[in-house]
């Protein structure tokens, strides 16, 4: 099997962090943009697509400002993170992500992510 590599990418949304947090860790936030559903147990969390569930520990979370998740089914070395970034002189807000996939796979995954924070931004409005 091929070595995942990490991978970053930026987005800018236009929304505060307060507003955009609970969308990165709530579980009706996240099921209105990055899952069909989401539960939560015990700081795991099922994300559910098309009716198949995947579970992903919370590994930290920063209030208005970071969550990183590892899938239960994945080496430990490997999670996703959503860290809010704001510019102190501007205070603009980027919302930087961080993942793993084989480099076969990262031009798919980063298109994924595209959609889905595209599908985010409209959902904020922002």
């Amino acid at each position: 099997m091929s070595e995942k590599k990490k991978f970053v990418i930026e987005y800018e949304i236009k929304s505060s962090p307060r507003i955009l947090f609970p969308f990165l860790n709530e579980p009706n936030g996240l099921a209105q943009w990055f899952a069909d559903d989401v539960n939560i147990r015990d700081q795991v969390y099922t994300f559910i697509w098309d009716g198949e569930p995947q579970k992903a520990k919370l590994l930290i979370i920063k209030e208005n400002k970071l969550v990183r998740f590892k899938w239960v089914e994945d080496d430990p070395q490997f999670y996703f993170e959503m860290e809010i970034l704001q510019d102190e002189l501007t205070n603009d807000v980027a919302l930087s992500i961080t993942d793993f996939a084989t480099e076969d796979a990262i031009a798919e995954r980063k298109l994924i992510w595209d959609n889905q924070i595209e599908y985010l931004i409209s959902t904020l409005g922002a």
